[in-house]
C-alpha cells in the first residue's frame, strides 16, 4: 500500500508544535539542546523531548530528532547519549548528516530509523544507493534539483524520499557552505550558520546582494512532486514562529486536497518572504531567483498574523475514536474506547434502580459525545443498556476522561541497545608528505614533489598522459552523473588509475569502476569514524589542527594551501547580475568590506566561490602531524606554484595576504 503524502512540519519551539499539529500537519521535525542544524532555535531539552513526543503520538504525528551536524570525536559519546534519550521516549526517525555519526546510530541501535539530511550533499542515483548501503531508508533531496531530476533519482532507487516545498533557499548547495564558518568561526556544519550570504556580495560592485536567493515556494506544484514518487513534503524554518509553521501547514494540507487558493499564497507571503518566492530549482528557470527581505516584506507580516494563530488556538479535533458502553444490571457499568490504533477501558460503579427517570441511550450518547478540548471526535458509540437503570452525569464523564487519560498516555517503547566503543584519539608523528589538485596542467611544475597530482576531468587526455595525473571529480553533480562515468570511463581506458572524490556518488562510481579512489574535502570527514569510512580522505578544514593530528583512522591529511571554496552554488551569481558574456570565467564578488572574491566555474553544473587569501602553513608544518598536506591549487601560476612548493619545503613564513583558516580557532 502507498504511504500517504506526508507533511512534514518544522518545529523549534514548544508553540510550532501545537501550529504544525494543530494546523494538520503528519510529522515534525525538531532538535534537542545539541547537534541539530538549528541551534539557535529554543529546541527542547529532554523533559520538553519527551512531552512533544508524547503529544505528536498521541495526534497520530511522528516525531523526527534532528542530528544533522557533523559531530567531533570528542562529542561522539554525548551524541550517543541524545539518541538513545530520544529512541527512550520513542522518536520516530533521525535527520543526520555526518556519516561517522550515522554508522553509530546504526551499529548501536539498529531499530533507529535514518534520514539523510539535505546536508550529506548527495544529488546523484549512486549516492543514495551508497546512503541506503550506509542504513538510510529515507534522503532529503537538494533544493537544487530539478524535477526531471527528482523523477530520476525515484527510478533508481527504492529509498523514501523527501523535498523541501517551503522555505529559505540557500545559494550555496547544503552541506558545502563554509562562507560563516570562515568568516566568523560559526559553521552551518555545526547548526550556528550567521547568514553572511544576505550581506552584500556584488558581481559588479554596486553593492547588490548577489548571494541572497528568494525562499523557495513549491507548495503549488504537491501534485507534480507527489506524481515524482516523493513521499514527504518538508517545510523549512526552525527559526520561524508558530503563525509561520500554521500557514504554511494549511496551505499544503490545501494543496493535497485540491483546495488551495489564492489567499492562502497571500498569507504565505504575507507572513514571511524574501521579495516574494521562487520555484526557479525545480522549473530549470534559474533568472530571477534573487531577492532580500525588505521593510514592505516585514511590515505585511504584522497584518495575518493574529488571524493566523486562530488556526492554532485550540486542540483541532484530528483523531477519530470509538466507544462501547455497557451498563448492566449487578455489574459495574464499563466503557471501552479504541483509537489511534490503541485500546482503554474504564470501569466505574454498579448502576443503581431507577427511581423516576432512568438512564437512556439518548442521554448516553449525548455525554460520552463531549470531546471538546481534545484531540478526538466520535466516530461510533456502541451502547448495551439493561432497561430501569440509572449512572450520574459526572460517572459517564469520569469513564470519557479515564479512557482519553489512557489513550493519551505515552508507550515505553522497546528497542535494542548496544555499547559504543569510542574510537580513541591517535598521535601520530609521522612528516607529511605532499599531494596537490590544479586546474590545468599548466599549472604543475617540474620535478614537483606532489606523491599524487590532480586534475578535472575538463583536461584533455594527453595532459593525464603527460603528467600522471589522477582525476578530480566535481562538486555537485545534479543530473549529470552520467557525463562524469561516461568521462571517468574514457580516462580509464588511458591509463587513469586514481580519482579524488568529491561527493559520495562520484565516489561510488569511481570505485566501482576500478580508480583508487580517495575522499576530497567536501565529504566533511569530521571525525575518526567517518574517516573510517573513507579511502584517505582529506579532512574538513572545519577542524582545527589539533582536531585533525587527532584522527584514528589510516593515511589522512589536511589542506595546508589553498584559496578554499567557501561557496558551492548551481545559481551563478556573476551570470545572474553581469551575465557570462562580461564575465568571461574571470568573475568576482565584492563585499561590503572591499573584499574580492573569484568565482570559479567549470563545464559541470556548479560554481565555486573561493576565499580572498589562501590558507598557508609553510612555517608551521612542525604542528601538522596529519599523514599528508594537499595543496588546493586554484587561480595560481606555474611559477607562482614553484614559490610556494619552495616555501614548504624550506619551512619559510609567507608573505602578503594569507590565513591560517579555522586551524587555531576552530569552529564552534
Amino acid at each position: 500500500m502507498p504511504m500517504k503524502t506526508e507533511i512534514l512540519a518544522p518545529c523549534g519551539s514548544r508553540e510550532s508544535v501545537f501550529a504544525a499539529v494543530r494546523c494538520g500537519a503528519n510529522a515534525v521535525y525538531l532538535g534537542a539542546k545539541d547537534f541539530n542544524a538549528r541551534r539557535n532555535a529554543k529546541n527542547f531539552d529532554d523533559n520538553e523531548l519527551c512531552e512533544v513526543i508524547a503529544y505528536c503520538h498521541a495526534r497520530n504525528v511522528k516525531v523526527y530528532i534532528t542530528v544533522n551536524t557533523l559531530v567531533s570525536d570528542s562529542e561522539m559519546k554525548t551524541a550517543y547519549k541524545t539518541v538513545e534519550t530520544a529512541m527512550r521516549f520513542g522518536a520516530d526517525g533521525f535527520i543526520v548528516q555526518d556519516l561517522g555519526l550515522a554508522k553509530m546510530i546504526k551499529s548501536c541501535f539498529p531499530s533507529a530509523r535514518l534520514h539523510a539530511s539535505t546536508q550529506c550533499s548527495v544529488s546523484t542515483p549512486d549516492g543514495f544507493k551508497k546512503l541506503k548501503e550506509l542504513g538510510f531508508c529515507r534522503a532529503v533531496l537538494p533544493r537544487e534539483m530539478s524535477l526531471e531530476e527528482i523523477r530520476d533519482i525515484r527510478s533508481k532507487t527504492d529509498m523514501e524520499l523527501e523535498i523541501f516545498v517551503h522555505g529559505a533557499l540557500c545559494m550555496c548547495v547544503s552541506g558545502q557552505c563554509y562562507l560563516s564558518s570562515v568568516l566568523g568561526s560559526r559553521s552551518g556544519n555545526r547548526g550556528l550558520c550567521a547568514q553572511p550570504c544576505r550581506l552584500s556580495f556584488s558581481a559588479d560592485n554596486s553593492g547588490s546582494f548577489d548571494l541572497s536567493l528568494k525562499d523557495l515556494d513549491l507548495i503549488s506544484r504537491v501534485k507534480e512532486i507527489e506524481g515524482a514518487g516523493v513521499i514527504s513534503l518538508k517545510i523549512e524554518g526552525r527559526m520561524k514562529r508558530p503563525e509561520y509553521v500554521a500557514a504554511a501547514v494549511t496551505a499544503c494540507k490545501k494543496a493535497i486536497e485540491g483546495n488551495l487558493k489564492p489567499e492562502d499564497e497571500e498569507a504565505l507571503r504575507s507572513v514571511f518572504s524574501r521579495s516574494g518566492f521562487t520555484d526557479g530549482y525545480f522549473t530549470g528557470k534559474r533568472n530571477d531567483m534573487f531577492g532580500i527581505r525588505s521593510k514592505e516584506d516585514v511590515v505585511a507580516a504584522s497584518s495575518v498574523l493574529k488571524e493566523l494563530e486562530r488556526l492554532y488556538d485550540k486542540e483541532t479535533p484530528l483523531i477519530p475514536i470509538n466507544l462501547e458502553f455497557t451498563c448492566k444490571e449487578k455489574e459495574p457499568v464499563k466503557l471501552v474506547a479504541k483509537a489511534n490504533g490503541r485500546k482503554a477501558v474504564a470501569e466505574g460503579s454498579i448502576p443503581e434502580k431507577a427511581i423516576n427517570k432512568p438512564l437512556s441511550e439518548e442521554r448516553i450518547r449525548e455525554r460520552l459525545a463531549k470531546f471538546g478540548g481534545t484531540q478526538y471526535y466520535t466516530e461510533d458509540i456502541g451502547i448495551s443498556l439493561d432497561k430501569g437503570l440509572i449512572v450520574s452525569a459526572s460517572e459517564i464523564n469520569s469513564l470519557r476522561r479515564s479512557v482519553t487519560e489512557q489513550l493519551d498516555e505515552a508507550e515505553s517503547p522497546t528497542f535494542e541497545k548496544r555499547k559504543f566503543e569510542a574510537i580513541q584519539p591517535k598521535n601520530k608523528c609521522a612528516v607529511p608528505y605532499y599531494t596537490a589538485r590544479f586546474l590545468s596542467a599548466e599549472q604543475i611544475p617540474e620535478n614537483h614533489p606532489f606523491k599524487r597530482i590532480f586534475l578535472p576531468p575538463w583536461a584533455e587526455n594527453e595532459d593525464f598522459i603527460k603528467t600522471g595525473a589522477g582525476v578530480e571529480t566535481p562538486r555537485g553533480l545534479f543530473g549529470a552523473e552520467n557525463k562524469l562515468k561516461a568521462r571517468l570511463k574514457e580516462l580509464k581506458e588511458i591509463g587513469v588509475t586514481q580519482a579524488l572524490c568529491s561527493d559520495l556518488g562520484a565516489y561510488e562510481s569511481a570505485k566501482a569502476m576500478g580508480f583508487e579512489v580517495f575522499g576530497n574535502f567536501s565529504l566533511n570527514v569530521f571525525n575518526s569514524e567517518s574517516a573510517n569510512l573513507i579511502n584517505s580522505p582529506i579532512l574538513s578544514f572545519e577542524l582545527s589542527a589539533q582536531q585533525a593530528n587527532s584522527i584514528n583512522a589510516e593515511n589522512t591529511g589536511i589542506i595546508a594551501y589553498g584559496k578554499i571554496p567557501l561557496m558551492l552554488s548551481r545559481n551563478c551569481p556573476v551570470k545572474n547580475r553581469i551575465g557570462c558574456e562580461k564575465c568571461k570565467k574571470h568573475g568576482t564578488l565584492t563585499d561590503r568590506k572591499g573584499y574580492i572574491f573569484p568565482v570559479i566555474c567549470s563545464p559541470y553544473p556548479c560554481v565555486e566561490i573561493l576565499n580572498p587569501n589562501p590558507i598557508v602553513m609553510s612555517d608551521r608544518m612542525n604542528e601538522i602531524k596529519t599523514d599528508f598536506i594537499h595543496f588546493y591549487f586554484t587561480n595560481e601560476t606555474k611559477c607562482q606554484i614553484s614559490d610556494i612548493v619552495n616555501l614548504y619545503k624550506k619551512q619559510l613564513k609567507p608573505e602578503g595576504n594569507y590565513t591560517r583558516g579555522l586551524y587555531y580557532r576552530g569552529v564552534k
